[in-house]
């Protein structure tokens, strides 16, 4: 792997990832797990990555993390919060409180900072020769044709590829040269969040705040980070100034309504405007678009980094089955028509909270007041309040890929369990990843296909009722392509070629 090289780029027989950011290096590491090479173009001149930003990263996409080698140190160094309280003016309204995961389980979600995840990603791109990662190389030009594209880097020359990852932002450059329109909206107020490191009374809890008086009429949200730090995000008016606001002691003020009177130190803090919008293709020929820049929707949720993990992964298993397997074109069609159905459902249910959050119109105050009034008196109440839902993957029902069948899991993600295969216990989840699964309830005759595929015997399955009785086909990416009565070859095998695309 080459790290900051200087010298113009030779000929790349992979793939091409524009952005050096947590989509770009987990496309660049899946890709290598088939034994794809990619460059990946960086335009900033190191990873210096400070702050939170991205926070919560819920079990599917730590499930992503466990397969590229780095989701256990993860799981253990970040924190789970198990309860969470809301507020409004003051009053507590609810708390929800969540049992801890058990022994072995991958939690809900953790809360660790991206800057964390990005090191621990890099770290094991460093390892991987497969992966050329190239820092300070800006893309201002590209070009595609029936071999291949081309990436032009300003002052190094051109990049080759089979094809081109764009997955450098919301500003994507990427998205820009293919002239695809990322249409949508932005919010008028914004956001300042702070890194505090403090010893807070109540660690391992979110505390969500609406309309505190020294906060009227918006909100606040506080989370638990490792290493006592809290991230802290203040809804604040256009116009805010956050060097005015630090210079005069308010920044302080704000922070002691949360911290009290502990000593505490700012670790990062940052101002910025919510965006709602979605590229209108997320694949231009040879050219696909992913995380932020094919999509940005209000962190409400934790919808943006957690999708844009899933768009890697989605597209990662097709153009390695298209390019070391043979599948054919149309089945990199699917990821346009897959992922981007599950961003617009993302905006749909962000744009609802955003409603409730930030409200446009007298009647959308209207009934954030009266909603927020009920809860006081009214246990009732407390469901008409959105603070955020968090995100589920998406189920590709619709999908060509997709066998239908008289049961709801296909294109569903598999639910994991702990089983027993081979005389080993594992988790269900970590079977997943480099090719079709076929997971059936016994011990089969040998099954043989043109397509890279496994056949597991599930001896013992926990958590009852996690799958049905007969057989299961699984994509590399999780994701159930299929629930048939019985294991018959012939319909299998059909079922496994659907999958990738041969249909």
């Amino acid at each position: 792997m080459t790290q900051g090289s200087s010298s113009p780029a030779g000929p790349c027989s992979g793939v091409v990832i524009v952005g050096g950011g947590p989509v770009g290096l987990v496309a660049a590491l899946l890709l290598a797990r088939f034994g794809v090479p990619s460059t990946v173009l960086e335009a900033a001149d190191g990873r210096a990555a400070a702050g939170s930003r991205a926070i919560c990263f819920q079990r599917d996409v730590l499930d992503v993390f466990g397969r590229l080698g780095c989701g256990d140190d993860l799981v253990a160094r970040g924190v789970t919060w198990t309860t969470g309280r809301t507020y409004y003016r003051g009053t507590e309204l609810f708390a929800v409180s969540f049992p801890a995961p058990g022994e072995g389980e991958t939690p809900p979600w953790i809360n660790i900072s991206q800057a964390e995840v990005e090191q621990r990603l890099c770290g094991l791109v460093a390892a991987e020769p497969l992966i050329d990662l190239r820092y300070g190389h800006r893309v201002v030009g590209l070009d595609q044709d029936g071999d291949g594209v081309e990436a032009t880097v300003a002052g190094r020359g051109p990049v080759r590829g089979t094809h081109v990852i764009g997955a450098d932002g919301a500003h994507s450059a990427v998205r820009r040269l293919l002239g695809v329109g990322f249409p949508g909206r932005s919010f008028t107020d914004r956001f300042l969040i702070c890194d505090v490191r403090a010893e807070l009374p109540f660690a391992r809890e979110r505390r969500f705040h609406f309309d505190p008086v020294w906060n009227p009429g918006r909100q606040v949200l506080v989370h638990p980070c490792p290493d006592s730090v809290w991230r802290i995000d203040w809804q604040v008016p256009d116009g805010f100034d956050l060097d005015a606001e630090r210079a005069s002691g308010a920044l302080d003020a704000r922070i002691r309504r949360i911290v009290g009177d502990v000593p505490y130190e700012i670790v990062w803090t940052t101002a910025y405007r919510f965006h709602q919008r979605c590229a209108e293709t997320f694949r231009a020929g040879r050219a696909f678009l992913a995380g932020d820049a094919a999509h940005v929707f209000a962190p409400f949720g934790a919808r943006g980094l957690n999708s844009g993990v899933q768009d890697a992964e989605n597209l990662a298993w097709k153009l390695a089955f298209t390019l070391r397997h043979g599948a054919p074109g149309r089945l990199l069609d699917t990821y346009d028509l897959e992922r981007r159905a599950a961003a617009l459902e993302n905006l749909r249910v962000t744009g609802r909270t955003m409603e409730f959050l930030v409200p446009r119109t007298p009647e959308q105050r209207a009934r954030r007041v009266a909603a927020l009034e009920r809860a006081l008196h009214d246990p009732d109440g407390r469901a008409a309040i959105d603070s955020g839902r968090l995100a589920e993957p998406h189920r590709y029902a619709d999908s060509p890929l997709t066998t239908p069948s008289g049961s709801a899991l296909p294109g569903t993600l598999c639910p994991d369990a702990p089983c027993v295969v081979g005389g080993e216990r594992v988790r269900l989840r970590r079977l997943f990843g480099t090719g079709m699964v076929v997971l059936v309830p016994s011990r089969v005759p040998a099954f043989s296909t043109d397509v890279p595929c496994r056949v597991f015997a599930l001896e013992d399955i926990g958590a009852a009722g996690a799958l049905p009785d007969g057989v299961v086909v699984v994509r590399p990416d999780g994701h159930i392509a299929a629930v048939l009565p019985s294991f018959a070859p012939e319909t299998v095998r059909r079922t496994v070629r659907r999958a990738c695309g041969r249909f």
